[in-house]
């Protein structure tokens, strides 16, 4: 399912689920390295008070969970009528530093003096096999390492006042016979086992007596790096600051981002738009990859995730992004096409967020005869984007950068990818990763593709590549009438088998009208 809420910096991007705890954790890439144990525990909350303590997803609390409305930074709710207590959490991750900062301010409305018990449980797997990952407290300064080789994580946080966390316990977690060391807390009282190894977890517990109808407040982060040295830096940082004007700051990040767009957008739809913007944002890594969804809950009962850039997907989050004025993210991402790109000149199904091709299940041979397992669309939308860029600055430094390494290539590629016996596109697999064929959709996408490369070759006087690329696509709209059906309507696509003959799919599917659409 989607995550109501995610947190980004364009290093590391956490999801928090339906609770409000923390179910995806990925660290050093936006969808890559997931180091939660998401699959079958998110990071518990618990809270003691009067001698009684909740989980606050145990179905007692009234959870309410949304975004500022102009920053990547939560505002949730918990209300609990058995506690007589509401907990308010502002999320972010810092923007400079790799650490999920949450904001806790505990609000007593009663009319007594209450000792008020917050428990933050924390459970990584950051080895593969969920075996020799370490947690061990540190006492010089305060703090729960969490680390497996070069993957560490520092677990940490003050009172407002200054005090940290006062009590802790690490333990194992899901191996021989333990549940996690999370149940430690059901008592208010945590056991302060210092370390532990294997498949670990641990628990920090932050104390604070509330006077009537008063509020406190502590920040709780997790730290991320390499190294415990840089970790411990980072860590006093935190400590020696007003973590108030941290959280400022990072509003004013986003603001300053979101103040970037350049269109009116209307009173009405303005803050859905802006939640949409800053969404797309937190799934945008920094170094151009752009992630199709951080949701890790289809491993549950799926064979894989969506944590993949799909060139596709890419250039549809990416293009109304400029379109309101945000070009950087564009630009990250045709870098990162021009470093994916096949010598051949076509983009594959799917990448990693580090450029590594992604796992498929299109084959290399089809009806017995060899063909390329990829969607040819994905090569065409991005020399659309490109062009889409380069309309919004009008900036020819950024065709003269990509001609030679990303655009001639792609458009060389998809001018000459064709069937002589339809004059159309060779068959790949179509958007919905399924069917084989030529399929209405590319073909539209492959003409939006070779006019945008046409466009862009006469802006830097290649006029030969430019009335190239122009005619072959003038040439494949001709050839549009063989996917349309004598009832009114075009096909979804067709198919020529290895003898010459064609082969019809007759299937009205959504996406050939609609990118009919564009020509």
């Amino acid at each position: 399912m989607a995550r109501p809420i995610v947190l980004s910096n364009g290093q590391m991007f956490v999801g928090l689920d339906e609770n409000a705890l923390v179910h995806d954790f990925y660290y050093p890439y936006v969808g890559l390295e997931n180091l939660t144990n998401a699959r079958s525990l998110q990071h518990k909350i618990g809270v003691w008070v009067d001698g009684i303590f909740s989980w606050v997803d145990d179905g007692t609390w009234d959870v309410d969970i949304d975004y500022e409305a102009d920053a990547l930074i939560s505002s949730i709710r918990f209300v609990s009528n058995n506690l007589n207590l509401t907990i308010h959490f502002q999320d972010y991750i810092d923007n400079n530093s790799n650490a999920l900062i949450r904001h806790v301010t505990i609000v007593n409305p009663s009319d007594k003096e209450r000792e008020i018990r917050v428990f933050m449980h924390q459970v990584f797997r950051l080895s593969n096999a969920g075996r020799g990952d370490t947690a061990i407290y540190v006492p010089d300064e305060n703090y729960i390492l969490d680390y497996k080789g070069r993957t560490c994580l520092l677990i940490s946080g003050k009172f407002e006042s200054g005090e940290g966390f006062d009590q802790f316990a690490t333990g194992i977690y899901a191996i021989e016979g333990k549940a996690g060391t999370y149940l430690d807390a059901m008592d208010g009282e945590l056991s302060g086992n210092s370390v532990e190894h294997g498949g670990v977890d641990s628990v920090i517990r932050f104390k604070k007596i509330i006077q009537p109808n008063t509020t406190a407040s502590f920040d709780y982060w997790i730290l991320a790096d390499n190294n415990q040295r840089d970790l411990e830096r980072k860590n006093r940082k935190f400590m020696n600051s007003d973590m108030t004007e941290v959280m400022r700051f990072n509003r004013q990040y986003w603001q300053n981002w979101i103040n970037k767009t350049n269109k009116q957008i209307p009173a009405n739809n303005k803050l859905s738009v802006l939640h949409s913007l800053l969404i797309i944002k937190a799934h945008c890594d920094y170094r151009g990859s752009i992630l199709a969804s951080g949701d890790s809950s289809i491993f549950n009962y799926g064979r894989d995730y969506y944590c993949y850039c799909w060139p596709r997907d890419a250039a549809y989050a990416l293009w109304p992004l400029m379109r309101l004025g945000h070009i950087d993210e564009a630009k990250k991402f045709i870098d990162f096409a021009r470093d994916t790109i096949h010598p051949d000149g076509y983009l594959l199904h799917k990448y990693q967020p580090d450029r590594a091709i992604g796992s498929t299940w299109h084959p290399l041979i089809h009806s017995q005869r060899k063909e390329l397992p990829i969607q040819e669309d994905e090569t065409a939308i991005t020399l659309f984007l490109i062009n889409e860029l380069y309309e919004s600055t009008q900036d020819t430094k950024i065709i003269e950068e990509f001609y030679s390494s990303l655009i001639e290539p792609a458009a060389n590629f998809i001018a000459s990818f064709i069937d002589r016996e339809t004059g159309l596109p060779h068959a790949s697999y179509d958007l919905w990763e399924e069917k084989f064929l030529t399929s209405t959709y590319t073909v539209c996408t492959v003409i939006a593709g070779l006019r945008s490369a046409s466009r862009l070759a006469k802006a830097i006087n290649r006029y030969d590549d430019s009335l190239k690329w122009s005619k072959t696509a003038d040439s494949i709209k001709s050839n549009l009438h063989l996917l349309y059906h004598p009832d009114g309507y075009f096909r979804k696509g067709l198919l020529v088998n290895i003898d010459g003959s064609i082969v019809y799919d007759d299937v009205v599917d959504i996406s050939s009208n609609l990118q009919l659409m564009t020509l």
